[in-house]
């Protein structure tokens, strides 16, 4: 459904909010072990999702990268989706065609109105602070699935 990037992006925030309580900035070894990707590919979006605040980067011998605790609540897990991968995923055609709408639908168009619009409320409503407070976030990564 999203790119690697995106995927790797969401672990990587979700990974370092939980990190959020400590105030300590976590190294890029350390987060891209944690959510299996490698470090060049993991170092490369965190660039991203630093230039767009959602983490901070934090540069010299103890270095790394963090999010206060402050800010989980106020970052959206559709911020980190659509820096990463855009928003076609909430917008676009379900088969990936160019001209889709209700004038020239593709055989998915109607029901896939829905699921769009569903998921799209569903990543706008949750934030990093939501993701830490359910109850299978200690199980969603550290086991390097």
């Amino acid at each position: 459904m999203f790119s690697k990037s995106c995927e790797y992006g969401l672990r990587a925030s979700i990974f370092i909010a939980e990190q959020a309580s400590s105030n300590q900035t976590i190294g890029l070894k350390s987060i891209a072990k944690a959510i299996n990707s490698p470090e060049a590919f993991t170092a490369k979006i965190l660039q991203v999702l630093s230039k767009n605040n959602i983490v901070t980067s934090i540069k010299g011998p103890n270095g790394g990268f963090m999010i206060q605790e402050s800010r989980l609540s106020e970052i959206k897990l559709i911020q980190i989706i659509t820096v990463l991968d855009g928003d076609r995923i909430f917008y676009g055609c379900g088969l990936g065609l160019d001209q889709c709408d209700e004038n020239f639908p593709c055989p998915l168009h109607t029901q896939f109105v829905k699921v769009k619009k569903d998921l799209r409320i569903m990543f706008e409503s949750n934030t990093l602070q939501d993701i830490l407070f359910t109850d299978n976030v200690k199980k969603i990564f550290w086991l390097n699935r």
